[in-house]
């Protein structure tokens, strides 16, 4: 048997033996394999936490119903007690979880996929009426809006209470669909381990982005703006942990920007045709 369609490194297997995707479903020790999931969850949500954030994760979890299997990315090192899946791996950002974790073919059998940091409040959000709106405006990726008087990033994502979506997404509580999800894990650099930049990159994961991409201005979150992943730094000459951990996301925006405007150049000139928008003539 040889079957060069097969995926990299089963090409002697039959294609009807081949099993490329897997999932994050609990299965039992016994019984029919068939009856093992008489119900399987649509959604996937990951949050990273901390021991500090504990309540206020209870509170999220509580605002998404069995149709969302949860993951939590534990990255303080201290003993919680949260329902769900528990990944405990200390020091490390929610990036550096989903490029190790969240591979397409893992998260395959999730329509969509949540990405959130841990200090987001929920109150007014409400998950189901969420997936409802982003299925009704076709959003391939999206976020809740941010209530304008706490944790703006970017105005962009601000909430406006007139309209129920508008445009733009930041890397802070996102939502993928399993088709741009895919693309969005490639993009990601396994070094990089804070994401920034990023949310300027997704527009070329989606067309057309100004379509596909979009803020859910009636289901809004807070961005309470807990310093507390920054608070697992490293002191160094005086400095307070947290800056050092400021100075390596700036560091690592530039980076990003660097590799993919060189990528990009290298493509372009690899396929002999000018870039778009170039001046060169």
């Amino acid at each position: 048997i040889y079957v060069p369609t097969n995926p990299k490194g089963a090409e002697r297997l039959a294609p009807a033996i081949v099993v490329p995707e897997t999932d994050f479903h609990l299965r039992r020790l016994w019984g029919e394999p068939s009856e093992d999931l008489p119900f399987k969850p649509k959604y996937l949500v990951t949050f990273t936490v901390g021991y500090a954030q504990k309540e206020n994760i209870n509170r999220a979890v509580k605002k998404f119903s069995d149709n969302f299997a949860i993951l939590l990315f534990h990255y303080d090192g201290r003993v919680l007690n949260f329902e769900g899946y528990l990944l405990n791996i200390y020091l490390c950002t929610y990036m550096w979880y989903a490029k190790r974790f969240l591979h397409p073919d893992i998260v395959a059998a999730y329509e969509y996929i949540f990405i959130w940091d841990e200090d987001l409040g929920v109150e007014h959000f409400n998950a189901e009426e969420y997936i409802k709106l982003v299925k009704k405006y076709h959003l391939e990726i999206s976020q809740p809006g941010l209530e304008p008087d706490r944790g703006l990033t970017w105005q962009m994502t601000k909430r406006r209470g007139d309209r129920e979506v508008h445009n733009f997404v930041e890397i802070m509580a996102p939502v993928f669909s399993r088709d741009a999800w895919r693309c969005v894990w490639h993009m990601i650099q396994n070094d990089l381990v804070h994401g920034w930049g990023l949310d300027f990159a997704l527009r070329k994961c989606v067309e057309p982005a100004h379509e596909k991409i979009g803020v859910v201005d009636s289901q809004w979150i807070v961005h309470q703006v807990v310093p507390s992943l920054g608070n697992q730094g490293k002191s160094e000459n005086g400095r307070p942990a947290w800056e050092g951990v400021r100075a390596r996301c700036r560091k690592e925006w530039g980076m990003f920007q660097t590799r993919m405007a060189e990528a990009e150049k290298a493509y372009y000139k690899m396929m002999g045709i000018t870039p778009p928008n170039s001046t060169l003539v």
